[in-house]
């Protein structure tokens, strides 16, 4: 089959390797789709050496089961799925309270194995998964709902950590509107009452927010916060969701939250929350406000979305590449022109199209 290989650090390849033989408990799924991820490119991008053999790429992966292990029960060959990205142990302490995001048994980095991060991930022909860890997409398009298993999973979770502060009336703010923001919209529209405001750089990112649900959008830069301010009395917003990371839309975020507010960070470009242990003046960190990171979301969240997606609540933007177009549509990601979610298509022809969930 053919596959996106990551062979040596920086180095990726579309090569042919066997078909994955699977195990009792796996199933074989034929590829329908394989999202591009922001993470893809932090892989990519590392000069260390972080596995020690060549790996498949792609842990947004949606396809058919082609064929199931002999102790597999509750999965038949054609059967459309998609992939939880989280692969836990299913046995500690947190996985047994629902956490299986933040599974211990990698210790305290507390983050499971994933498809694409380790074990040999979706973009390619074929994935061997554990049955466990696959959910049912009957019903749904599964050419286009790879990104819910990151994109809009992600999104999931992290607004459902800010339950507490997104009352009917209260002010949430996405920062940055790519593949998650857009997700991030429309569950926020979908499952609460609060009003959205939307900050990106890109005009035309703003344009769609409002299309994907949000009340008012506001440019990103030096004023971004300000701006959320004079939108909410001088308070801030009760929930901040910033899904760039960087230093500019952490401060961003740090400027335009309410007190006892609350910033989820699931971006992953470095940047540094600008918290001191100081009295407060009415600028910067307000008292109460508290932050917090999330990786992924749990299975039930994952399953969540896919019910929202099936009730038409939850419409993913993507842009269609065929497998042999990978290495350009990584590009296109990296250069940020790409339109909702990049998405692998095996089997698609040389040339990339759009459509819409």
């Amino acid at each position: 089959m053919r596959a996106v290989q990551l062979v040596e650090p920086t180095v990726v390849r579309i090569v042919d390797i066997p078909v994955p033989e699977i195990g009792p408990e796996d199933v074989l799924l034929r590829v329908t789709a394989a999202g591009l991820c922001h993470s893809d490119l932090h892989v990519v991008h590392n000069p260390e050496r972080i596995f020690a053999h060549p790996v498949t790429l792609g842990h947004e992966v949606a396809g058919s089961v082609a064929a199931v292990g002999a102790a597999v029960r509750g999965w038949t060959e054609g059967a459309s799925a998609i992939v939880h990205l989280c692969w836990s142990c299913g046995s500690c302490r947190n996985c047994l309270a629902g956490a299986d995001n933040v599974c211990l048994r990698g210790g305290r980095r507390a983050q499971p194995p994933a498809p694409g991060l380790g074990p040999d991930g979706g973009m390619a022909e074929f994935i061997r998964v554990p049955a466990r860890y696959l959910v049912g997409i009957d019903g749904l398009d599964p050419t286009v709902s790879a990104p819910l298993a990151d994109a809009a999973m992600t999104a999931y979770h992290a607004i459902g950590n800010s339950r507490g502060v997104l009352a009917p009336g209260a002010t949430a703010v996405v920062i940055g509107v790519g593949g998650l923001g857009h997700c991030a919209l429309q569950i926020l529209r979908a499952t609460s009452a609060v009003r959205i405001i939307a900050i990106d750089l890109d005009a035309d990112k703003l344009s769609a927010a409002r299309k994907h649900g949000a009340h008012a959008t506001v440019p990103a830069g030096a004023g971004a916060g300000d701006a959320v301010l004079d939108m909410t009395a001088g308070i801030g917003a009760q929930a901040v969701f910033d899904f760039v990371g960087n230093d500019i839309s952490v401060r961003t975020a740090a400027a335009c939250v309410a007190p006892n507010g609350v910033v989820q960070i699931s971006g992953l470009a470095g940047g540094r929350v600008p918290l001191a242990a100081e009295p407060r003046d009415g600028t910067g960190w307000p008292w109460g406000a508290s932050v917090r990171t999330s990786y992924g979301g749990t299975r039930r969240d994952l399953i969540e979305c896919v019910a929202l997606a099936r009730d038409g609540h939850l419409s993913i933007d993507v842009e269609r590449f065929s497998l042999e177009d990978a290495l350009l549509a990584l590009d296109r990601l990296a250069a940020g022109s790409v339109t909702g979610r990049a998405v692998l298509v095996p089997g698609l022809g040389n040339v990339s199209v759009r459509k819409r969930q």
